[in-house]
Parts: C-alpha cells; structure tokens; sequence
C-alpha cells in the first residue's frame, strides 16, 4: 500500500474540486439562467458562428503544421549533432516563457506591410497581418512547442536496431520511417497535436494584435466572449464559454481515443 494513500487521494479530489468543477459549474450555472431559445439565439448567431469558424479552422490548421514541423525539429535536434544544437533545443520553449501578448506585437511588426517580413509579401498580394493567415501564423508559433516535447523522448528512447534490421532487409528510408518510426511514435504525435490544439483554441494575447479583430472576418472567439463581458452581457458570454468547452472536451475525448486505439496496435504487434 502506498503510504499516505487515502490522504493524497482526498486532497487530489479536494483540488480537483476547487480548481476544476466549481469554476466549470459556475459557467453551467450562469448559463442555465437562459432559456432554450435565448442559449441558441446567442450561439448559433452569424457572428458567433463566424467567430467559431475562425477560432477552430485556425487551431486545426495550426495544429496540423506543427505536426509536421515539429516531427522534423524534434527529429534534427534527436538525430543529429551540430553546432548551436543547444540553443536551437532552447529556443523551442520560448513560446512558454514569451508573454503571448510580446509574441503578437512582435509578429504584427514583422508582417505587416511595412514590416521586415510583410514589405515582401505585399507586392506578392499575401496579407500576413491582420488576416486568417496571421491568425495560423500567430497559433503555430504558440503549438509548436507541444509538438516537440511530446515526440523528442519518443524518440531518443526508441531503439535503431529494428531501423538496421528493416535497411538490412532492403527496405528504403522512406520505408523504415512509415512503417518502422512512424507506429512507434504516433501516440506521442497524437499527443502532442491534441496538446497543441487545445492550447491554441483558446489563445487570446498574440492573436488579438495580428488578426485585426474584425467581426465576421477575423474575430476569436476568446475576444467575442470578453467583448460580451465588457457589455455586462455575463450570461451571453457564459454560453458562448459553455459550447467552446464542450466542443473542445468532445474534441480532446475524440483524439485520446485515437491515441489509446494507436497504443493498443502498437502494442498488439
């Protein structure tokens, strides 16, 4: 029996109480002072759903870059040695030491049209700021992090004489990588995708300064439910917070089901 067993385990519930189920309750509960009518009047708005639209696309899309950007950095910083390897690997958190809000203001300077970036790609018809683009752009600095610490010790764990018997059979790199690398790494890929997209659907700082907070076009919908705080309209914004929540917890119930199914033919074979 682990000591202290019933102790831990009462002040784990405790916690989980208190910083989870009341917070998540009280926004049930304020959304419930609404009536059917008035919760889907409020959330199935053109607005709100324009809202949702560009909230969610932009953490898809952002989540499925850093798949494969932070499959090939985890894969340079695991398999090969040069120099500055070190700072390169320290860069990689800088999003979790960055203040978001220094992150967006950063990205605005660099890609607007008169910024280091976005004096080139104005001539090209590519608007980088103050579009959906900036929004991806903004989301995937954020996520890409998730990416990489999840697949790096995945990786520098996983053992190259499986690699060296499929290379000795003549099977190409490509093949080793698909069907050798790949099973083996794609519940820590799923991971850290799902750690990914649920960090960046509800990301607020960098977005709001690169995306332009246009309604219909380019508005999050973390900013719609503080517009609808800064109206006093509590219960609007509480409902907007409630499907967000929802969306999200069915989202993240979905893919830990495709990690643990991944787990379960990884281990079967």
């Amino acid at each position: 029996m682990i000591p202290g067993f019933h102790f831990t385990l009462y002040f784990t519930l405790i916690y989980l109480l208190l910083i989870v189920l009341v917070p998540l309750g009280g926004l049930f509960v304020k959304t419930a002072s609404l009536s059917w009518s008035q919760f889907w009047e409020v959330v199935l708005s053109a607005r709100v759903l324009a809202s949702f639209r560009v909230t969610f696309g932009s953490a898809l899309v952002a989540s499925l870059i850093n798949i494969v950007f932070g499959l090939i950095t985890a894969w340079v910083l695991v398999r090969y040695h040069f120099w500055g390897k070190r700072i390169v690997d320290a860069f990689i958190d800088l999003p979790f030491a960055l203040p978001t809000a220094v992150a967006g203001i950063t990205l605005t300077s660099l890609l607007a049209p008169n910024g280091w970036v976005g004096q080139y790609l104005a001539p090209l018809g590519i608007k980088a700021a103050y579009s959906q683009l900036g929004i991806v752009l903004a989301l995937t600095f954020i996520g890409l992090p998730f990416v990489v610490r999840s697949v790096q010790p995945v990786l520098e764990a996983l053992s190259k004489d499986t690699e060296e018997a499929a290379e000795s059979l003549g099977a190409s790199r490509g093949q080793v990588f698909f069907r050798v690398i790949l099973p083996e790494i794609l519940p820590a890929v799923l991971t850290g995708f799902t750690l990914a997209f649920a960090r960046t659907v509800g990301e607020y700082g960098s977005v709001i300064f690169i995306s332009g907070n246009m309604p219909m076009q380019t508005e999050i919908i973390p900013l719609l439910i503080v517009s609808k705080l800064e109206q006093y309209d509590y219960s609007g914004a509480t409902a907007i917070a409630s499907v967000m929540l929802v969306v999200s917890f069915v989202l993240l119930l979905l893919s830990n089901f495709l990690q643990a199914r991944a787990a379960r033919k990884l281990g079967a074979a």
